[in-house]
């Protein structure tokens, strides 16, 4: 499969910050909740939007309202214009903003397919990459203190087709929910041509001491942390040669998912010791598409050796509404729990994997609602111990967040993707574009086990 040519080159590269004296220099304190994020490799989320104009009307008409709009935004989510602060070891990391932080903003014209980009069918990985804005490199002080900018932005304009939008943010800044309450802030504000209603409206709510931790998780989580988590880096998913990996989106469609719940709904009946399952959109598609993933390792393979070694599935659950303690539901930074369970080889390719991968899914997702803290202080060396693994499959993205209801104007976007799955290995999930109730399932896979995993995914869709 030859890589199409998408030529990009730079128009303009500048800062965009918040307006003058509009926000004070304020440290923000990490949370135990973003502790963990410090380990995460950075966010990289692209926006891609039908807009037939010119380069010179994007630039002339378009472009200045952008930035206006974002620097009007980012007096309101002023964490994402700052910096990471990481002193020397048993000093707490912090976010710190002061005057004069911004954000760097670039410019760019691409020539090449812009439909190709937007498609679900497989595609190279590396064709996204050129759309990805870089973050400035850490600033490193003489006492070792590190100081990480936080996110950084391209908008890349194919004349007379449409533009890309892509972002790049450090997740111990903001989760998926936060994350998206900014953009579509942003959004709002640049549709409106600068009206502030909606930040108004739904502020960000940036106070991180509203994080209460009872239990010391904080200290526990931060040990982890100074012990090896700032020297540890997670080569499992890392792939040197992008050349051997193809992204594709696959759809489960409204149908698809009510059939599913219905198919393992039926299972349950006919397990007379089978306790109430908890089968939500989310439940039975991720069951769906690890079983549909670990088929695809073992297509062919008719010696299912070792049939006892583990797999392991993550995923996050958002903790706003299940904590002892209130949290505003617009909170600005990290509120996840992280859950991962596990289910034997030969469970997960047996003739029932989909419902068990549902049962332990369901049931880590029931516990999150009552008991979203239990383990916490072992999250840091739980992720580390199963990534090593080479099992593990995790989750970026939700049904939830609303991607598609980012409009600046120019209506919801063509297409939105993940691009650093590509490296993760993660799955990604958005709600579908076209159909409400659908599910778009992101996948970087090598180009040999995509076809192995169509395949899987079609034959598990005979099921139901």
């Amino acid at each position: 499969m030859a890589q199409p040519t998408y030529r990009v080159s730079v128009i303009e590269q500048s800062q965009v910050a918040p307006p003058p004296s509009s926000v004070p220099a304020t440290t923000l304190s990490l949370s135990f909740f973003d502790i963990p994020w410090l380990l995460c490799r950075p966010m990289q989320r692209l926006f891609f939007y039908e807009l037939p104009q010119p380069t010179n009307y994007f630039t002339q008409a378009i472009l200045p309202t952008l930035k206006h709009s974002l620097s009007l935004t980012l007096q309101r989510f002023f964490p994402l214009a700052a910096n990471l602060v990481c002193p020397p070891q048993t000093h707490k990391p912090h976010i710190f903003y002061a005057e004069g932080n911004s954000v760097p903003f670039t410019v760019a014209e691409a020539a090449g397919d812009f439909n190709r980009l937007v498609a679900n069918y497989p595609r190279d990985v590396r064709e996204l990459h050129h759309f990805v804005p870089q973050l400035p490199p850490a600033h490193v002080s003489s006492d070792k203190t590190r100081v990480i900018p936080l996110m950084a932005m391209q908008v890349t304009v194919f004349p007379n087709e449409g533009i890309c939008i892509g972002i790049i943010f450090c997740h111990v800044a903001a989760d998926g929910r936060a994350f998206h309450h900014f953009m579509k802030s942003w959004a709002s504000v640049c549709r409106t041509g600068g009206d502030l209603t909606c930040l108004d409206r739904s502020p960000p709510f940036n106070d991180r001491a509203v994080m209460k931790d009872p239990n010391g998780l904080e200290q526990n989580l931060l040990e982890d942390w100074w012990s090896w988590g700032s020297a540890w880096t997670d080569d499992t998913g890392l792939i040197n040669d992008f050349a051997e990996k193809v992204r594709a989106t696959f759809v489960l469609s409204r149908a698809h998912i009510e059939g599913l719940k219905q198919w393992v709904k039926g299972q349950c009946m006919n397990k007379e010791d089978s306790e109430p399952l908890h089968v939500s959109t989310f439940v039975a598609t991720c069951a769906f598409i690890w079983v549909c993933l670990i088929k695809s390792q073992y297509n062919g393979v008719s010696d299912f050796s070792d049939n006892s070694e583990l797999f392991y599935f993550a995923f996050v659950a958002d903790c706003r509404n299940r904590l002892k303690f209130p949290v505003p539901c617009t909170y600005f930074g990290n509120c996840l729990a992280i859950c991962i369970v596990a289910l034997e080889k030969g469970e997960l390719l047996g003739e029932t994997g989909i419902f068990e991968a549902v049962k332990v899914i369901g049931n880590k997702v029931r516990q999150s609602e009552t008991e979203a803290l239990r383990g916490a202080e072992t999250w840091l060396l739980d992720w580390k111990e199963k990534s090593e693994t080479g099992t593990l499959v995790t989750v970026a993205g939700s049904p939830r967040l609303g991607v598609y209801e980012t409009d600046f104007g120019w209506g919801r976007p063509k297409k939105s993707e993940v691009v650093h799955i590509d490296v993760t290995g993660a799955i990604s999930l958005a709600e579908c574009r076209d159909e409400e109730g659908g599910i778009e399932v992101g996948l970087a896979l090598r180009r040999k086990n995509i076809a192995d995993f169509t395949a899987a995914w079609e034959q598990s869709l005979k099921l139901f």
